[in-house]
């Protein structure tokens, strides 16, 4: 299977160094329409579609492979030697962020920067030290609504990741892009996204990185952020006066100013 193909991968931009754009839950690559288009002067801009997200194949979806992030972490690696990229600036949004982290353990020579925006290596709350932000009933809860109402799901869930100053359109938008993933497959990614615990892998990344973090998102809280900071060697934290768990659509500008900032002074 042609692996670009696999992942509907387009590539664009006038620059050799190549921005590959990872997409997060329940989204696909037209989430990064606002940001990505800016480095197509300075970069090589790729973007792609997780398996059984947006116009991805998904006749490509392995129930073993990807029933953790290492599966969808490999898809990462398959697309970068698949196109021979090298000196990569992997940019990943919310679970994508811990997958890229993933991916440079396993292939740190292709990876030159993280950019991760509203990262988080683990979701539930893990007392006394750890707060990811949810108690298991609330992530059971979600997972079963999923199995039994997808519509309402999306009504729920939605708003909470666009936060509550987003614009309607956005919030419509991505409810949209909730319900037009496979319902089986986003239950199954759902359940690695936010029963996984990836913490012990952040020590294992050895490529610099820079975290975007949203003053306020109900997502991935600032607590996560300052977490993911601290245990992540060469990394820097940004945090953006807003809420929300998606800066790349709610604030754009603000969040192309810091990743500009950031790999002009890298």
């Amino acid at each position: 299977m042609d692996v670009l193909q696999r992942n509907h991968v387009v590539m664009s931009g006038q620059g050799q160094q190549p921005m590959l754009f990872a997409h997060g839950f329940g989204c696909d690559q037209q989430m990064w329409r606002f940001v990505a288009p800016a480095f197509e002067a300075t970069h090589r801009v790729v973007l792609f579609d997780h398996i059984g997200c947006g116009k991805s194949d998904l006749s490509a979806y392995d129930p073993v492979r990807h029933a953790s992030l290492a599966g969808y972490a490999q898809d990462v690696i398959d697309i970068v030697e698949a196109a021979d990229l090298r000196d990569v600036v992997l940019v990943g949004h919310s679970v994508s962020s811990v997958i890229g982290l993933l991916a440079s353990i396993r292939a740190p020579e292709r990876f030159s920067r993280l950019i991760l925006v509203g990262p988080s290596a683990r979701y539930l709350n893990d007392p006394p030290d750890y707060k990811g932000g949810f108690d298991r009933p609330d992530i059971d809860g979600l997972i079963e609504m999923m199995e039994s109402n997808m519509l309402g799901w999306a009504d729920f869930l939605a708003p909470v990741v666009m936060g509550p100053s987003s614009a309607e359109d956005m919030t419509r938008e991505l409810k949209a892009s909730f319900c037009a993933v496979d319902p089986y497959i986003t239950r199954r990614f759902a359940m690695a996204t936010f029963l996984g615990d990836n913490r012990a892998d952040l020590p294992l990344v050895t490529v610099p990185s820079l975290i975007i973090q949203c003053a306020d998102d109900a997502i991935a809280p600032l607590a996560v952020g300052q977490y993911m900071h601290e245990n992540l060697k060469s990394s820097e934290l940004q945090v953006l006066d807003a809420s929300g768990h998606c800066p790349h659509m709610t604030h754009p500008e603000e969040t192309i100013a810091l990743m500009r900032e950031y790999l002009a002074r890298a």
